[in-house]
């Protein structure tokens, strides 16, 4: 089916990354990676602010103390308190960084948040180097601070999803097409049973995903001018056409989580809107989002 995709904000981002829905705000957050920015879209007055960081932002998270955000920087993670603008570094340090960075992350249901790395293809003037597989581990880190790796010889970590009922974690190699699914046990917030769950499609490759309460994963493909909804047997049920060729992330924000949010990336001077934040309505809604544990230490 045709979808209606609206260009809610046409900020030209370089690479438009990390969105997350804040329902306490009615707002959404994203990142452009290479101009180390976090942008804040109000859903009702339409306005963009916007703020500079020190290195790239590449995720964000919702956490458990509403008005506080942990926030990824290409070497390490920040609390950061957007009203007043207050940052404070959370305590992980990425190793190995700048050689390399991280990538995408997310929150999981039981409070602990999971980001993958990847070779820095960002140079410090923010202009692209070049990636490489291989060089990406995923990380979690729990409320408490401990850091505990799960995959390793990763090219370009995306993609960061948990089911609905909470059983089956969703994880990307850009750099492989291939998204995989592992068994999730939330009580211990452990990851186990890898396998192929969409691979080999052959419009652009994978970026960032959302899930909807049905159990499709919204997948962006970077390059390939469109978004796969990949029903949860792995099957393509839907490709949503997009007005640009670089499709990032995208998360599920308004009141009834029935707007789906797509930030993109730069595609030269024939592109006019690439880098623009889209937005899209669709039947089922999404899930809240995850929060991170913000523990006493």
């Amino acid at each position: 089916m045709a979808r209606e995709i609206v260009c809610v904000a046409p900020v030209g981002d370089r690479c438009g990354e990390g969105a997350v829905w804040s329902a306490a705000e009615a707002a959404l957050y994203w990142t452009d990676i290479n101009r180390f920015l976090v942008h804040r879209y109000d859903e009702a007055t339409r306005a963009v602010r916007t703020w500079l960081f020190d290195e790239p932002v590449v995720a964000i998270s919702l956490t458990e103390e509403d008005g506080r955000l942990l926030v990824a920087l290409g070497s390490k993670l920040i609390w950061w308190w957007p009203e007043t603008d207050r940052r404070a570094d959370h305590g992980f340090f990425l190793p190995g960084a700048p050689r390399v960075r991280l990538n995408d992350g997310r929150a999981d249901p039981a409070g602990n948040f999971w980001v993958g790395s990847m070779k820095n293809n960002v140079l410090p003037d923010g202009q692209l180097g070049d990636v490489a597989p291989g060089e990406g581990i995923l990380y979690r880190i729990a409320p408490d601070g401990a850091v505990t790796e799960w995959r390793v010889g990763l090219g370009i970590s995306n993609t960061l999803c948990w089911s609905p009922d909470r059983r089956t974690f969703y994880f990307g190699d850009t750099l492989a097409n291939e998204i995989y699914a592992f068994d999730y046990d939330a009580a211990a917030g452990a990851i186990s049973g890898e396998r192929h769950f969409f691979t080999g499609f052959d419009r652009g490759s994978p970026d960032g995903s959302a899930i909807d309460s049905e159990g499709h994963l919204w997948n962006c493909r970077y390059g390939g001018s469109c978004i796969a909804r990949i029903a949860p047997d792995g099957s393509l049920a839907e490709a949503v056409e997009m007005p640009v060729t670089n499709i990032t992330t995208c998360t599920f924000g308004g009141a009834d989580l029935k707007t789906l949010y797509i930030t993109t990336a730069g595609a030269g001077p024939a592109e006019r809107l690439a880098g623009s934040l889209f937005a899209t309505r669709v039947e089922v809604p999404g899930m809240p989002e995850n929060r991170f544990g913000v523990a006493t230490r």
